[in-house]
């Protein structure tokens, strides 16, 4: 599948069942979900990001359910039926606090997720298997290999599997491969929560991110101290999607790789529901002035229905819609800020300014890009001035062509900002 440079951007919602919340899958009745796709439609957004839930999809290392794959097939057709493109997730795996592994991979068959040979050859064979069953429906977008599989990986995981830099590639290298046999052609990709960009060490690189798979996927939240360091209303707060969106673009080969903002909301209390609506406007303003924006997927859909029991209690409320199918002040902002984008697209001009970050390819040591880093507060007292800085590694500041490709004409480095 590809992307058009200066194409508008794709706007979306992931999907949060309002009826059973992810364990719908347990006794799936698409009723219910025709009426999310429905209240989704509404708001003038135009594809979704779903979560099969793996151990239910795949029970055992050799069973990859039929009637499973029937079920995610027919949302994807009640998807298409609304106008909705659909991105679906494989090893789910991780989801509002809640980890999801088979049975096969844990307690007495404890395996590492990453480096086992058995583990990682069922793994494939699941992806493969998902993609084939939607490869043949023109509202398939394609296949990420699972949502922030990374946090499995490292700290502060309970219970982490440990694996190196080197083989995390090597994984997703294989399953994106996977991917690709299922569906050629579509758009496959993989997710990492930020520890990708933000955490000393972390074994899942952000020149991972930013170069295997079709397009690079940054996940945004402000809970991560952006929001209680800076305040809810700071340009550090809202910027801080754009600011991953231009961070992950400093290592990509590609100048103009779309980068997808594939998880971002507006968490409380960090945001009060009073000011959802703001934020989010603001949010994806900030997003939309990204050269190469590939697109904007919100989290999430529908509210946590409040009988479901032991959430987070942030995670309750983060629907743009209630389970009843009431828009709220968020849902309001986000389809007022899409229309409004389709009416009059124009694709931002290059940001000129670029910020040098001074690290080695595999960035060791990323807790700078981390909110209360120097890279951080230096590149948000930019924005903050309107400069619209992007993000240049060291090792390219003298690099003319590759500066032109990206429209660079000015350089400033973080000494200069203090």
């Amino acid at each position: 599948m590809t992307y058009s440079t200066g194409a508008a951007p794709r706007f979306g919602v992931n999907y949060t069942p309002s009826r059973g919340w992810f364990h719908h899958w347990l006794d799936f009745d698409l009723d219910p979900v025709r009426r999310d796709l429905d209240a989704i439609a509404a708001l003038g957004l135009d594809h979704l990001r779903v979560f099969p839930l793996w151990p239910l999809f795949q029970p055992n290392r050799t069973l990859i359910r039929p009637r499973a794959l029937e079920q995610l097939a027919a949302l994807v057709d009640a998807a298409g039926e609304r106008g909705l493109d659909v991105a679906v997730d494989g090893l789910q795996g991780h989801l509002s606090s809640f980890d999801f592994l088979p049975a096969w991979t844990t307690s007495w068959h404890r395996r590492n997720l990453f480096t086992d040979p058995a583990v990682v050859a069922a793994q494939a064979a699941y992806l493969e298997t998902l993609g084939r069953a939607l490869a043949g429906r023109a509202n398939f977008l394609g296949l990420t290999v699972g949502n922030e599989v990374n946090q499995f990986s490292g700290d502060p995981h309970p219970d982490p599997d440990r694996i190196s830099p080197a083989r995390a590639a090597d994984w997703l290298t294989g399953l994106l491969a996977a991917c690709e046999r299922g569906a050629p052609g579509r758009l496959h990709l993989h997710a990492s929560y930020d520890a990708a960009f933000y955490q000393d060490d972390h074994p899942f690189t952000p020149a991972h991110s930013a170069r295997l798979g079709a397009v690079t996927a940054v996940h945004s939240w402000v809970f991560n101290g952006t929001a209680q360091r800076y305040g809810p209303d700071s340009a550090a707060t809202v910027q801080h999607a754009a600011y991953l969106v231009e961070l992950a673009k400093a290592w990509a080969q590609d100048p103009h790789r779309p980068v997808w903002l594939q998880e971002v909301g507006a968490p409380a209390p960090h945001i009060a529901p009073g000011r959802a609506g703001a934020f989010t406007r603001a949010t994806v303003a900030a997003a939309l002035d990204c050269p190469d924006l590939w697109g904007i997927t919100w989290w999430c859909s529908h509210d946590v229905d409040r009988a479901l029991a032991d959430f987070p209690e942030l995670e309750y409320t983060l629907g743009l819609l209630t389970t009843d199918q009431r828009v709220k002040p968020g849902g309001r902002a986000l389809a007022e800020a899409v229309a409004e984008a389709r009416q009059d697209w124009r694709p931002p001009g290059p940001r000129r300014t670029a910020l040098v970050l001074d690290l080695p390819e595999a960035a060791p040591k990323r807790s700078t890009c981390a909110p209360g880093g120097a890279f951080f507060e230096a590149f948000m007292r930019l924005a903050a001035d309107g400069a619209r800085p992007t993000v240049l590694l060291a090792e390219r500041v003298a690099d003319p062509s590759g500066l032109a490709a990206r429209g660079i004409t000015e350089i400033v480095t973080v000494a200069d900002l203090t």
